[in-house]
């Protein structure tokens, strides 16, 4: 398990309790992807075209979601897209406007929440489709103690388009487990929470899954399982609450970031198509 919050962790310990968190629409107000269109294109790595299909994707996203089949084609989409990218100007890009995305961004409940898991002992960690390029920083500024999200292959300093771990659906479920036995979870005793019923198996993962702001199908499925229906809503500046990681921290390779941030063209594309 390729673990980039906290690499010196202590291995393990038997019985220990997490909670595993999505990200987008959980934790953050908004796709953390999608987000980043702008300060792609300013740094010319998406044309204006691609701004305004990824501005239509977050309407997209934060009107429904996108539905398993969506998102299989968005990840088809981005690694073509991406291919070639220079790691170097994707990192400088990411430093510098990191902060300034996201710090408005984060519900006050979540930041709540994850103070709460680690008040209690609890280890909390991120788990996110989205790249880990951008998983990780958000993760370590929100005080999590891992994290986990898309992992995208560069040779030679540019991306190949081909994607290492696709950290979506099932998968997440896969992760949780692989991280649980390295550093000994208790799942059965352990909380996940999510938006999204693609994230299912993540939430069937643990014994203490909550629904964070559901889509219709999730919701459904709580009210008939007795889940925790819980409802964010009021998005805070993380440097209120925490301290910024370091310079060191946030530049960090970010294919995952900047491919999945551009696949808003993807929906855009099927939701036209699906209108005609």
């Amino acid at each position: 398990m390729n673990d980039s919050v906290a690499a010196a962790a202590p291995t393990s310990a038997p019985g220990r309790v997490a909670a595993f968190f999505d990200l987008d629409k959980t934790v953050i107000a908004k796709s953390s992807a999608l987000a980043f269109s702008r300060p792609f294109f300013q740094g010319g790595l998406i044309n204006r075209r691609g701004v305004l299909k990824s501005a239509y994707a977050q309407f997209v996203f934060a009107s429904s979601g996108a539905d398993a089949d969506q998102v299989e084609r968005m990840r088809a989409h981005l690694t073509a897209l991406c291919e070639g990218w220079d790691v170097e100007q994707v990192r400088s890009i990411v430093e510098e406007t990191l902060h300034d995305i996201v710090d408005p961004l984060v519900y006050a409940e979540a930041a709540e929440l994850v103070a709460a898991h680690k008040a209690d002992g609890h280890d909390v960690v991120v788990v996110s489709a989205s790249g880990e390029e951008i998983v990780a920083p958000i993760a370590a500024m929100i005080g999590a103690t891992h994290s986990v999200g898309t992992r995208m292959v560069a040779v030679d300093g540019r991306y190949t388009g081909e994607i290492d771990f696709y950290c979506y659906g099932p998968n997440k479920a896969t992760a949780i487990r692989e991280l649980a036995a390295e550093l000994g979870y208790d799942l059965a005793a352990s909380h996940a929470y999510s938006d999204s019923s693609t994230d299912l198996p993540m939430l069937e993962a643990v014994g203490k899954p909550s629904v964070v702001n559901p889509d219709r199908g999730l919701r459904k499925l709580a009210v008939e399982r007795d889940w925790p229906v819980l409802t964010f809503t009021k998005p805070v500046s993380l440097r209120s609450r925490f301290h910024a990681p370091s310079g060191t921290a946030v530049a960090v390779t970010a294919i995952g970031l900047g491919a999945v941030a551009t696949a808003g063209a993807a929906w855009y594309g099927l939701h036209r198509r699906r209108r005609r």
